[in-house]
Formats: C-alpha cells, structure tokens, sequence
C-alpha cells in the first residue's frame, strides 16, 4: 500500500519546501510515500468560491482510484493525539486499500462532491493554518506516528 499526501497549489515559501522534503525523506524509511501537487485551477480569480471549490473537486476526483482511501484534512475532521494517530494509520495500513490520500484542499475548502467520496475527514488542530503550513505539519505528524508505531525514541525526544 502507498501513502500519499495531495495538495491544491504549489508552496511558495523556500523554508516550508526545505522542511518537508526532510519528512518525506524520513518517511521513506517507514513506507511507500508520495506526495502529489494539484495545479491551481487556471483563472480562479474570476470564479467564486462555490465555483472555484468545484474545480478543484473535479481534479481530485479524477485522480482518484476505487481502491483508494481518502482523508479530508478539514478543520470540521476528527482530532487524534499523535498516539492515536498512529493507531488510526496503523489500522488503515493493515486493511486492502491501494492507497492512502491525505488531502489538502484550497483556500476555501472542499467540494460537496469530494465530501461524499471522502473515507475520513482529520483536523490538525481548531486553529486555522495556512494551507501551505498544513502541509509540513502533516507530514511532520505523518513521521511521528511512524515512529510511535516503531517504538522509536522520536515522539520523546
């Protein structure tokens, strides 16, 4: 099984790239990880919201395989604990899905349709962050929970 974190837009900010791509290093050790960026949707400035949420949706979805499972990391999802985290993801790793997709919408949100594709739906915290923030700290809490999982001295230190 794969795993996978999805995102609406490219990052900006040089220090959040450099952050992320030392978890996704890491997080080689532990298993099969992707990540995929979701182009921006071309001229969304002249789209409303609603529009530009459906654009976006439409993009997912059609990257999406039947086999996957996808979580919605939306501010309205379950919060874990690192600890259970890492059990939600050990769990999930153990079942028959092809993938995992941990998605990172746009800067208004999701889709009604990718609601009702939607396995799961995660929240980071009920703080509102940055969407490119997001990113690092979901795979930052990604690594950690493979460590949990491997009794590894990480979540202590």
């Amino acid at each position: 099984m794969k795993t996978e974190l999805w995102a609406i837009g490219k990052t900006n900010e040089r220090y959040l790239e450099e952050g992320m791509e030392l978890y996704r290093k890491r997080l080689g050790h532990y298993l099969k990880f992707g990540m995929e960026i979701i182009p921006d949707i071309k001229k969304a400035g002249k789209l409303n919201p609603e529009q530009l949420k459906g654009r976006e949706g439409e993009a997912v979805l059609q990257r999406l395989k039947p086999g996957d499972f996808l979580v919605l990391l939306d501010e309205s999802g379950k919060q874990f604990t690192s600890e259970s985290f890492a059990e939600f993801l050990s769990h999930k790793l153990q079942l028959s899905y092809k993938r995992i997709i941990f998605l990172i919408g746009g800067a208004y949100g999701f889709s009604p349709e990718l609601y009702t594709r939607a396995d799961s739906k995660l929240s980071l915290s009920r703080m509102t962050f940055s969407h490119q923030m997001v990113r690092l700290f979901f795979l930052e809490q990604l690594y950690r929970a493979m460590t949990i999982l491997n009794n590894e001295p990480y979540h202590n230190a």
